[in-house]
């Protein structure tokens, strides 16, 4: 008998986050470098590589979305931060920020609101 989640074939888990303006959504993250694949004309599939994926839909609450936040561990989190700042993003799409690396306790993270204000921590976790 299973005793626990871990015990089946679990695959992915992928959240949903909503866009404000779905087709500028679309185009920034293609342009951050996720592949896009569309499910219908209200919902995508965005893809960092095989594993790493959420959904991206055509919906839109500002509570909701203000409240958002997704973490995405890298590990070569100083190499990612300044592909990433190269990309000038904030110049081409409106409300894309970026922070500075900060250091904390547990590791080190920078932040990024997409252009609908999901709220993106991109960090490492230091060495147990």
């Amino acid at each position: 008998m299973n005793e626990s989640p871990k015990d089946f074939s679990l695959k992915s888990l992928r959240s949903f986050i909503g866009a404000k303006e779905y087709n500028i959504a679309k185009e920034f993250y293609s342009e951050l470098g996720f592949e896009i694949i569309e499910i219908d004309s209200k919902m995508c599939l965005v893809k960092a590589n095989d594993t790493l994926c959420f959904y991206l839909q055509k919906y839109y609450v500002k509570n909701w979305i203000n409240n958002s936040m997704l973490f995405l561990e890298v590990e070569e989190l100083d190499a990612f931060y300044s592909w990433v700042i190269q990309k000038q993003l904030p110049t081409k799409f409106k409300n894309v920020r970026f922070t500075e690396i900060r250091n904390e306790s547990w590791g080190r993270e920078f932040f990024m609101h997409d252009p609908s204000g999901v709220l993106w921590h991109f960090g490492n976790f230091n060495s147990q």
